[in-house]
Formats: C-alpha cells, sequence, structure tokens
C-alpha cells in the first residue's frame, strides 16, 4: 500500500477564484495575486485541505486517444514545470472548471488551487498540487466579552472537517497521468460526472485496490442480478456464494482467475456465464483484464459493507447467514404458506 505524510507539508502558494454557474448566468471571478493568510490560519488551512485524504483509491489522469488531450493534466504539467506560472495557470484551471458547470444543480462555490511542498510520498519528498472547491457554508457563533455580558453573534464559514470536491496532484509518475487522489461528496449523479469525468479526466489507477474493488463489485451484480437470467437458484444460494466471495478474498493475499472461479462457483455452467458477463462489463466500463492480482485488504473491507447476507422474509423476518445452505430448507405447507426451515445444533 502507498503510504504518505503531511506531517511537514508547507503551503507555498494559495489562490482563490469564485467559480459560479454558468448555466445559471453565474459569475467566474478570478483573482489576480495570492490569497492572505498568517501563519496561525495556516494550520487549520492544512487541516481543512489535507486531513480527508487517505492512501487509497488512487487515480490518473488519462484521456481516450491520447493523455496529452487531457486539458487538466496539460496545466497541472505546466504548473510543475515552472513555479511561476502558478497564478496563471491556476486562472485557466477555474475557467476549464467553469465550462464544465454547466448542470443546474452544480453549486457556485470558492476555487482553491494550492501548491503544497514537502509531502512524504513512499520514501520521497514531492511537491503537489491540490484543487479544492468550497460549496457549503455552515454557520458559527462568536461568543465575545463585553464587561458585564456576552455579545453573541453569528457568521457563515466552511466546516474545516468538510470539503465538498478536492483532488491532489502528487508530483510523480507524470508520464502515467500522475498519481491522484480525489474527494467527491456529491449529492447527484450529474454532480458526481462533472467533476471527476468532465472536469479533471480521471480513470482508477490499476493497483491492487481497484483491481480488488472491481471483481468485488462485478460478481456482486452477477451473483445478485444475472445469474437468475440463466440459471435456477433460490436465494439462500445466493447468499452462499457472496460469502464464498468475500470468504475468498479475506483469506487469500493474491486473487488467481481460475481458482477463484472454481472454489465460489464450482459448477461450470455458472462460470460460463460469469466470465461472459465479467468480459462484457470490462469492455463497457474499460476495466483492465487481469488472471491475478495482489488483494487489497482495504477494497475487501470497504466492500464488504455491501455484500448483504440477510434473507428478508416480508417485514417480521431478517435471517443472517453466513454459510451451509443444506441446514436451511424451503418449502409450502398444505395452506400455501411459504416457510423455510433451519436446522441448528446449539443456541449461541
Amino acid at each position: 500500500m502507498i503510504t504518505f505524510d503531511f506531517t511537514e507539508t508547507v503551503i507555498e502558494k494559495l489562490i482563490t477564484h469564485h467559480v459560479g454557474n454558468k448555466r445559471k448566468d453565474e459569475e467566474l471571478i478570478l483573482s489576480s495575486d495570492l490569497s492572505l493568510f498568517n501563519e496561525e490560519t495556516s494550520i487549520h488551512l492544512e487541516k481543512y485541505f489535507l486531513s480527508q485524504f487517505k492512501p487509497v483509491d488512487f487515480f490518473n489522469f488519462s484521456h481516450p486517444v491520447e493523455l496529452e488531450m487531457n486539458d487538466m493534466y496539460v496545466l497541472i504539467r505546466k504548473i510543475f514545470a515552472n513555479k511561476e506560472l502558478f497564478i496563471e495557470e491556476s486562472m485557466n484551471i477555474a475557467k476549464l472548471l467553469y465550462q464544465h458547470t454547466n448542470h443546474p444543480n452544480i453549486k457556485a462555490g470558492e476555487f482553491n488551487v494550492v501548491y503544497f511542498s514537502e509531502i512524504v510520498y513512499e520514501d520521497v519528498v514531492l511537491d503537489a498540487i491540490g484543487i479544492f472547491k468550497s460549496e457549503t457554508n455552515s454557520a458559527y457563533l462568536q461568543m465575545k466579552n463585553k464587561g458585564v455580558n456576552f455579545k453573541i453573534s453569528h457568521d457563515f464559514g466552511y466546516d474545516p472537517k468538510k470539503i465538498d470536491k478536492a483532488c491532489i496532484i502528487f508530483n510523480i509518475d507524470e508520464d502515467s497521468g500522475y498519481s491522484i487522489l480525489n474527494i467527491d461528496n456529491a449529492t447527484t449523479q450529474a454532480d458526481a460526472q462533472y467533476w471527476i469525468n468532465d472536469f479533471l479526466g480521471l480513470m482508477p489507477s490499476d493497483d491492487a485496490y481497484h483491481n480488488t474493488k472491481d471483481i468485488l463489485h462485478i460478481t456482486k451484480k452477477f451473483i445478485t442480478k444475472e445469474l437468475q437470467k440463466e440459471h435456477s437458484v433460490e436465494k439462500t444460494e445466493k447468499i452462499e456464494l457472496l460469502n464464498k466471495t468475500l470468504d475468498y478474498f479475506k483469506n487469500n493475499q493474491t486473487y488467481d482467475k481460475q481458482g477463484f472461479e472454481q472454489e465460489v462457483f464450482q459448477n461450470q455452467e455458472i462460470i460460463q456465464s460469469y466470465r461472459t458477463y465479467d468480459a462484457e462489463i470490462r469492455e463497457e466500463m474499460d476495466l483492465p483484464k487481469k488472471q491475478s492480482f495482489e488483494i487489497s485488504d482495504q477494497a475487501v473491507k470497504k466492500q464488504a459493507r455491501i455484500y448483504k447476507s440477510v434473507l428478508k422474509l416480508d417485514k417480521n423476518f431478517h435471517v443472517y447467514i453466513h454459510g451451509g445452505k443444506d441446514l436451511i430448507k424451503k418449502g409450502t405447507d398444505s395452506d400455501g404458506r411459504k416457510y423455510y426451515k433451519i436446522y441448528y445444533e446449539k443456541e449461541s
């Protein structure tokens, strides 16, 4: 797993622009000089900008034709090559964002471009460029002593613990589109689309995290949505397949395609259906085809939250199943009521 450390990180340059919604004819307000802040404020700024990034889920700039046609990649590369162009190119970045802010649901906000130095990335000290859009104002209270009493007032600002959209580009792997982390607390699909795809042009890195995440997502969708179309399977069998899938990724350090298919599905006809579905999804989503890769524990933990092993019966019962489908029998009584018969050795 990639590691980084922001402990000694310095904000070298910071500029703030305002990006409105172009579709609504809102303004794009560009600053011509760096933003002003003191040393004490810089501590809070660093927390606001950096505290939410985690060393997983990396991306790269990309383009379906060639990387040089990704506008953000070109602008970022210019700044890394010459920091004197920071203000000028930050304006171009803001203009690019404004051009893509053309859906009525996208909020206006302050847009910060930051040049960081002294970041420890693995065993290397390097620079990075951060791009942050702040859209959500929060109210805060001020209480000032006036001698005989207090005056209480309020104002609005940005919560240092919450950030709407953020991207940090580490100055490494330039030829591959840099190493990038992204945060997008989008509330709508259009909101997410314009930031990560239209504006930044990001693709998931070909790494353990994304490879693990992709195969778990594809397998879950196959079991829950596609399997029933070609094969007659009970819901308890689907739950067992989901459990087997998670168990495989929890108990192995390396994914092997053939070994995984045999261990989880066993049935050759189901395996062939799975392979066909996997190939179709990967082609549709432009995902790499992998025969083996290192398994990411972080991706397994995250995906495990959506791997449901619950059998829901009307509104009365939720049965959690962790294996042993041979101990669950389904039937219908003489009155036409459906039932499950569950065998067990001891009650815990």
